[in-house]
């Protein structure tokens, strides 16, 4: 039996009953100066979805909304309408598989491209996460298709198991596609690079690999891979100055915010600040300093899921601060962003696991709830 098969079926019993390979929240490590208390605005419901997993804006001010079934919503927050976009991909849809992240191409109001993530089904009951691009193109009723689907990135192998996708996207300020691949609770393939598993990948739009990534030489999907040590990634940012942040879901304790270098080897498995779910221990980062140290980590977890940095002006005291979602936290974390540092600043009980965040076009946040009757929220400033 492998020495990790025990962590992994204990990750996987931990992940069907949160669905987020996390444990009940608790105040984050450091974090003695945390708001916490009365909401600093009002949150409005505008509308619900069935297991939502991502949103994004069309420059016509409607969203796109996946739900994890399989279906794409564009819907109109104001008149509560919602219309199925057609020649959606079939997903794998199970756990924490489904249809994933929408994206509009930076260019969209002139391409009409946009980008899907979801899990994909393969060969003996495997699975892996997937990215295609299509032409949307829009009908006057407010629905909609997807016109010339074409896959343009793939996990590389396609495994066993139902967990640990990631497939979140980013557009950066370079022009290239970004992509969390976490490692499908399979801990090695985050350290190995002929697999595409539990790295951040960077692209061109087209799926093509970016001479100037820093494995292009290797070749093969080590082509693709801009850094690597990661576990499971659910959100993805760039701050105004272009820096790169992303979070990931630690083990038993030690969920974390990276800022992501070219390069840069950030440790899982052999370094993490929580341990395994069966609780053989994890040594912690400060033992490997040749690993890249998370900005922030939280033990107990918040099982964090979506991620904006603000840079509107309906609520200009937070410009420049990062919004993160909490599952099993049920909460909304705001964390101050300094330069190349980073702290939890905030934390609001929600009530109810947050899957997405969003900035809307007038500066408004906008949240996800997860589940089967998710709420969409407004959040503006409070009267």
């Amino acid at each position: 039996m492998s020495p990790r098969l025990p962590s992994l079926l204990a990750c996987a019993l931990a992940c069907l009953a949160v669905s987020s390979c996390a444990l009940a929240d608790g105040p984050a490590a450091g974090t003695a100066a945390v708001e916490r208390g009365q909401w600093p605005f009002a949150a409005t419901e505008a509308g619900r979805f069935d297991e939502p997993w991502a949103m994004s804006f069309l420059p016509d001010g409607t969203l796109l909304v996946t739900e994890k079934r399989g279906r794409l919503l564009r819907y109109d927050a104001d008149s509560r309408r919602k219309s199925e976009i057609a020649g959606v991909p079939d997903v794998a849809y199970g756990g924490q598989g489904g249809f994933g992240d929408v994206l509009p191409h930076p260019r969209f109001a002139d391409n009409r491209l946009l980008y899907l993530s979801y899990a994909e089904p393969g060969t003996g009951g495997t699975r892996g996460a997937a990215v295609a691009r299509a032409t949307l193109a829009l009908d006057a009723d407010g629905g909609g298709r997807l016109d010339g689907l074409e896959v343009i990135w793939r996990q590389e192998p396609k495994v066993s198991g139902q967990g640990h996708y990631g497939h979140r996207l980013a557009f950066g300020p370079d022009g290239k596609l970004w992509i969390t691949s976490s490692e499908r609770q399979k801990f090695d393939p985050a350290q190995d690079m002929q697999s595409n598993l539990g790295k951040i990948v960077r692209l061109n739009d087209d799926g093509s690999v970016p001479a100037d990534n820093p494995f292009a030489a290797q070749g093969g999907v080590a082509a693709q891979v801009w850094s690597l040590g990661h576990r499971n990634a659910l959100g993805i940012a760039f701050d105004a100055q272009g820096r790169l942040w992303v979070h990931e879901m630690g083990p038993k304790g030690g969920d974390e915010l990276n800022l992501i270098q070219r390069g840069g080897n950030y440790g899982y498995p052999i370094v993490s600040n929580g341990d395994h779910y069966d609780g053989r221990p994890i040594p912690d980062h400060d033992t490997r300093p040749e690993f890249v140290a998370p900005k922030v980590t939280w033990t107990p977890v918040i099982s964090p899921a979506g991620f904006i940095i603000y840079d509107g002006t309906l609520f200009p005291q937070w410009r420049g601060n990062g919004f993160i979602g909490g599952l099993s936290s049920k909460a909304l974390v705001r964390v101050e962003l300094d330069g190349e540092d980073a702290r939890e600043a905030g934390r609001y009980d929600m009530g109810q696991r947050i899957r997405e965040i969003e900035q809307g076009p007038d500066g408004a946040i906008w949240l996800l709830e997860d589940g089967s009757d998710g709420r969409l929220l407004r959040l503006t400033p409070a009267a």
